[in-house]
């Protein structure tokens, strides 16, 4: 649960069942068992296949050609006693996405050490849009347009040195100070706390189980606190 909000934006799941432990990205599906087909074709892996969770809802996990872990979970499946509970979270997420509170989710990054295979399998994965950020100081940095006006995420091109990833990126007010709490309690500091021109600021942090996300604060000039 984000501070302050009513309803969660993740869940832990029980590793034991599943022979990979990572924190996720995870997508809305309209049909997981199809969906997972489809990016098997593309060259995905299946690490956990299509499974009915109770009445609820059915997930799957599966790897990209990179590596990278995601999740795919089917929203349309909603048994009646919980449809009040469902349009409460999805009023939630639309309000997230415009204006996240600090402490949420509120981006994704794909890092690679292959633009283009990467930008390739999403883009026919999901009809993802990447389009170059020249407000990122020169980074390889795209912006990632997954079906709104604005960007969800971005993809961070590493080139071959790098490292891939899919990885949750989380608002705070201030990344340095929130930076060294995670040190304190155990996380290693990839990269950052880094400043882009336009004001905002980054780290990239590997959680003492080795699951890496993001930290990062607005631009100076957005309006989004």
């Amino acid at each position: 649960m984000a501070p302050g909000m009513p309803f969660p934006m993740g869940a832990i799941y029980d590793s034991a069942h599943s022979p990979e432990e990572a924190m996720n990205v995870s997508l809305v599906s309209a049909d997981v068992t199809a969906d997972q087909a489809k990016l098997e074709q593309l060259g995905a892996r299946v690490v956990v296949p299509a499974t009915r969770v109770g009445d609820v809802t059915t997930f799957a996990r599966l790897a990209d050609p990179q590596g990278n872990v995601f999740s795919l979970f089917q929203g349309d499946q909603t048994p009646e006693r919980l449809k009040d509970f469902a349009e409460q979270g999805q009023e939630q997420m639309q309000q997230m996405a415009v204006q996240p509170v600090p402490g949420a989710y509120a981006w994704f990054e794909v890092g690679t050490t292959d633009a283009k295979a990467t930008e390739d399998f999403y883009r026919r994965a999901f009809g993802w849009r990447f389009d170059f950020d020249d407000t990122a100081g020169g980074k390889q940095y795209y912006n990632v347009f997954t079906g709104n006006q604005w960007p969800s995420g971005g993809m961070y091109d590493l080139g071959a040195d790098g490292v891939d990833y899919l990885m949750p990126d989380f608002l705070v007010t201030d990344v340095a100070t929130t930076t060294a709490r995670a040190v304190e309690l155990g996380a290693t500091v990839e990269f950052g706390p880094d400043t882009n021109p336009d004001g905002l600021v980054y780290s990239r942090i590997v959680d003492p189980r080795g699951n890496r996300f993001g930290l990062f604060s607005a631009p100076i000039d957005s309006t989004v606190a």
